[in-house]
């Protein structure tokens, strides 16, 4: 096969195509006899016929397993520093009344964003008090709302909503339990990090102002100041720029603990994963302990109790187990420097995984219905939207023989990708089914084009859907 400088310098031709890499795809994954992928006890052939395509599965018990690992590990990390832990997912990595209920049942807590994240948790049956709610514009109303149920832990993001929350409290004659989200200068990613004296960006409050914005919410007979929060990033693999972070914050967090009891600490989340054959996040347990030894060496410094941590990982759970389905609609052999590109173009594509196009997003296909003796081909698996960066996998390889009708799934989409679902070019969103021990069963129900015809406030209620060919049924 011809090389090409097409090829990102990360990515080499498998010896076979067929591969599944195991740090990529749920716990579990295999091929049956006949060669379909099987996840969750189920062949991604079956739910494609059942449900059909775009559609997202979610591996329930390897997301389980995970918040399980996540959680025990920074128990055991806290533990070992002689403080104690709160796990927080993140519900913006994917959210649905059954996520709720299965990382609630595993002992985690649960983070939301916005007031209709809020109203999934409480639909769900989440303790409001075991919620934190973030954001940095919330309403009035979410505010109020937030204050009304309960709500554990609402992270404070600037100077006016320490105002806005304490007069929320004060009228609904409660004492709220706040955060004081701060921006410590970090910013990591991968293995990485940079370390700035300042940041620009929309989230938190500068850390040189956290002694005296935490004054201020002590001022507040409504409010109980629980500490510091801190969110460094995204996709990171090890633990020294939560170390890094953890350091400076600990430096505002032990002159607040002068004048009065700090009982939290909150370093965020942010945990890579493995999207490719090539990603290699160091273990969580290994990142966990970093964490907790580098805050007890602070605190020593600062001569200051280690206080309680929190976390809040979303990604690292939900994300390896998921999977994207799609059929492959035309492949499209285009030349290029050194070689040959395959455009696989199938039914979904940037309405149902955004990330790609945002982000430069790297993601992991091969075939889910058979598998193939042909040598590797380079191909970008391309979305049916009418938009030049419509791309669900800029380059992988698949079987030189990929043809239309084939199914193809694409790895690690639990995370950011419901999520960020879109009805671009009037696309309905596809559903969300769980599988776990063989039985499939549909958690987030998928659009028709009815239902997108129906928000159209200029069509008739009586007029007939025009030919909903696209459309998922579940």
């Amino acid at each position: 096969m011809a090389t090409t400088t097409a090829v990102p310098g990360w990515l080499h031709a498998p010896a076979d195509p067929n591969a599944l890499a195991e740090q990529v795809w749920p716990a579990g994954a295999h091929r049956d006899d006949d060669g379909a992928v099987v996840i969750g006890g189920l062949a991604l052939t079956e739910l494609a016929e059942r449900f059909g395509t775009p559609l997202y599965v979610v591996d329930e018990a390897d997301a389980r397993s995970r918040a399980r690992r996540i959680l025990a590990a920074f128990e055991a990390a806290a533990a070992s520093v002689g403080t104690s832990v709160a796990v927080y997912y993140a519900g913006k990595a994917f959210l649905s009344a059954e996520i709720v209920r299965w990382v609630s049942s595993e002992g985690l807590a649960v983070d939301v964003c916005s007031g209709g994240e809020l109203a999934v948790a409480l639909a769900a049956g989440a303790d409001p008090a075991r919620l934190g709610f973030h954001g940095n514009n919330k309403s009035l109303a979410e505010i109020e709302r937030a204050v009304e149920v309960g709500v554990g832990a609402i992270i404070l993001d600037s100077e006016i909503e320490i105002e806005r929350v304490a007069r929320a409290a004060e009228q609904a004659g409660r004492i709220q339990r706040v955060r004081l989200r701060v921006n410590s200068g970090v910013h990591a990613s991968t293995h990485e990090f940079l370390a700035t004296a300042h940041e620009d960006q929309k989230f938190g409050v500068s850390l040189e102002r956290a002694v005296e914005l935490g004054a201020r919410i002590r001022s507040h007979a409504s409010l109980d100041f629980l500490g510091l929060h801190c969110h460094i990033g995204s996709q990171i693999f090890d633990s020294a720029g939560f170390a890094e972070s953890a350091e400076r914050l600990l430096a505002a967090h032990a002159e607040l603990a002068r004048v009065a009891p700090v009982p939290e600490l909150n370093l965020g989340g942010g945990f890579g994963i493995a999207y490719t054959s090539v990603d290699d996040p160091t273990p969580i347990e290994r990142i966990s302990l970093g964490i907790a030894e580098a805050v007890a060496r602070a605190c020593r410094a600062h001569g200051v109790p280690v206080p309680k941590l929190a976390f809040e990982p979303g990604r690292s759970i939900i994300g390896p187990a998921g999977v994207t389905l799609y059929t492959v609609g035309t492949v499209k052999p285009v030349p290029v420097e050194g070689g040959w590109r395959h455009y696989v173009s199938v039914d979904g594509g940037m309405s149902d995984n955004a990330r790609t196009a945002l982000y430069g997003a790297d993601y992991t296909v091969r075939l889910a219905g058979r598998v193939s003796d042909e040598p590797p081909a380079l191909v970008r698996v391309a979305g049916k939207h009418c938009e030049s960066g419509d791309i669900v996998v800029d380059a992988d390889y698949l079987p030189h023989d990929v043809a239309p009708g084939d199914l193809v799934a694409v790895a690690a989409t639990g995370a950011y990708c419901w999520s960020l679902a879109n009805n671009y070019n009037h696309v309905p969103r596809p559903p969300v089914v769980a599988v776990r021990d063989g039985v499939a069963r549909v958690i987030v129900h998928g659009e028709r084009i009815d239902d997108l015809l129906a928000r159209d406030a200029g069509i008739h209620p009586q007029h007939p859907a025009s030919n909903p060919s696209g459309g998922t049924t579940a």
